[in-house]
């Protein structure tokens, strides 16, 4: 037993003049529901902050020692040979699944598909049928169901894209007097609440441990922060909410649906955390009236977030 229980995860993070999560089929824009305005994040994007935290930061990057199993690696370790598949990763462990598992955080975490290739022999009968098929590899893979699952993340307040266009460092050729434009889609401003859940269940599957939650809050929060690029600058975690749960296979469900954004200001016109309150009383609620089966409660807080409701 690994002793891990049920427990729900409420992530908040904010970004000012960035790009959360860019749309590649649509010039890379900032994701947005255009019905509800809001602006979306995917969940392999919060993994992807994860992932990178881990293998840059925190020593998961020991092939077969302590090791992320979904990242881009090369052939023969060089790129201009191109990227791996996923059956390489595999191979590197020799297709020996304990050994992924002992190894890499990620699938513990999330699981994944662990494409690999056997040598299958064939039974007496078959290979008298066709002896040809004895020692053939066979491709097959197995899906371990990750413990750590994330809903899409979303903005808890209307958003609009800003347009801007500029010029870039280079001629379009060689020859040109005018430098080339450049253009791309930010947010102004963005407060972006992701909800998940950490299965007890699935956690057997992946021998996921308490070790690998407390890496986890880790990255989570100063994967963030570790957010450096030119599109990324400017993201923040502001709360980190874990509710561990008595009961065996009990949730609340929808954290984020039951907090909401209070502003006297339009929703487009935020660009900072001072510009609006976090109203928490609806869960506060919820949680109070669950008597002697109230979770065990974690909370990580940006001082400059104010909650009202809580305490």
């Amino acid at each position: 037993m690994n002793n891990i229980k049920r427990t729900e995860i409420l992530f908040l993070y904010d970004v000012q003049n960035g790009n959360p999560n860019g749309d590649p089929t649509d010039e890379n824009k900032p994701r947005i529901d255009e019905q509800s305005k809001l602006n979306i994040v995917t969940d392999v994007r919060l993994k992807r902050t994860v992932r990178d935290y881990m293998f840059n930061y925190l020593g998961y990057n020991q092939d077969g020692v302590k090791d992320i199993f979904v990242r881009q690696t090369y052939v023969n370790d060089d790129p201009k040979q191109g990227l791996n598949d996923g059956k390489k990763r595999a191979e590197k462990y020799k297709n020996d699944l304990n050994k992924i598992l002992s190894a890499c955080i990620d699938i513990r975490l999330f699981g994944g598909v662990i494409p690999l290739e056997e040598t299958s022999e064939t039974s007496t009968e078959s290979a008298q049928a066709n002896k040809s098929t004895k020692g053939k590899k066979e491709k097959s893979s197995i899906t371990f169901t990750g413990p750590v699952q994330f809903k899409m993340g979303h903005s808890l307040h209307k958003v609009e894209r800003m347009y801007i266009k500029g010029t870039g460092a280079f001629a379009s050729q060689p020859g040109a007097k005018q430098q080339t434009f450049r253009e791309e889609y930010i947010l102004p401003y963005s407060f972006i609440a992701f909800y998940g859940i950490i299965n007890e269940n699935a956690a057997e599957k992946t021998n996921l441990t308490k070790e690998d939650i407390e890496v986890l809050k880790d990255a989570l929060w100063n994967g963030t922060k570790q957010l450096i690029t030119r599109s990324k600058m400017e993201h923040n975690p502001r709360m980190l909410l874990m509710l561990e749960h008595k009961e065996s296979n009990y949730f609340i469900g929808e954290l984020d649906k039951h907090i909401k954004l209070v502003t006297d200001l339009r929703d487009e016109q935020i660009r900072n955390i001072t510009d609006f309150k976090l109203d928490m009383s609806e869960l506060k609620k919820i949680i109070d009236n669950m008597g002697e089966n109230k979770p065990e409660i974690y909370l990580q807080k940006d001082p400059n977030l104010v909650l009202t409701g809580w305490d």
